[in-house]
């Protein structure tokens, strides 16, 4: 009776050891799928922001077509900075100019950043920081409904995500 006792709690300990070791393994895959669909996701966020960024750029340099074209917004500089006027409200009128172009940019040199992901957490703090400065003008000047459908609110939300999200060993300057 003890010897079957015995061999009844080493089967217990053999099969418990068997279990522990397909439920590492099952862990480990996971970690590995978690892993690789993160960084999956960090990849189409960066280019989905940088595209939101070149396309906006594009349109205001006419590339969509020319203002009153169906889904351009601005078709030239001259409309963009009415908008800007609209938007920076505050600022003299002199300033204008100097906003858009700064806007434009800086838009540009995000995009390019997060295409290359050179010091990638530093672009994506960055580009959370300008889309916020873009959300809070534009739900000043125009009301919330604006940057809601224009998914700004979105936007910085997931470059702040990005910026959180540890490198990826591709990423140039990954310690930033």
């Amino acid at each position: 009776m003890t010897t079957l006792m015995q061999d009844t709690a080493h089967e217990k300990r053999a099969m418990n050891s068997q279990v522990e070791a397909v439920g590492r393994e099952l862990t480990c895959y996971s970690l590995v799928d978690r892993i690789r669909s993160t960084a999956v996701a960090a990849i189409f966020l960066r280019l989905a922001l940088a595209a939101g960024f070149l396309s906006a750029v594009a349109d205001r340099f006419g590339l969509w077509g020319p203002a009153g074209t169906p889904g351009v917004g601005w078709g030239g500089f001259a409309p963009f900075l009415a908008y800007t006027g609209k938007l920076l409200w505050f600022l003299s009128p002199g300033l204008v100019p100097a906003a858009g172009w700064a806007a434009t940019v800086m838009e540009v040199a995000l995009a390019v950043g997060l295409v290359v992901g050179v010091r990638l957490r530093a672009v994506a703090l960055a580009t959370g920081v300008l889309l916020s400065v873009f959300a809070v003008t534009m739900t000043v000047a125009l009301g919330p409904e604006p940057p809601l459908s224009y998914s700004v609110w979105s936007a910085t939300a997931g470059a702040f995500l990005l910026a959180s999200l540890r490198p990826a060993a591709v990423d140039v300057g990954a310690g930033g």
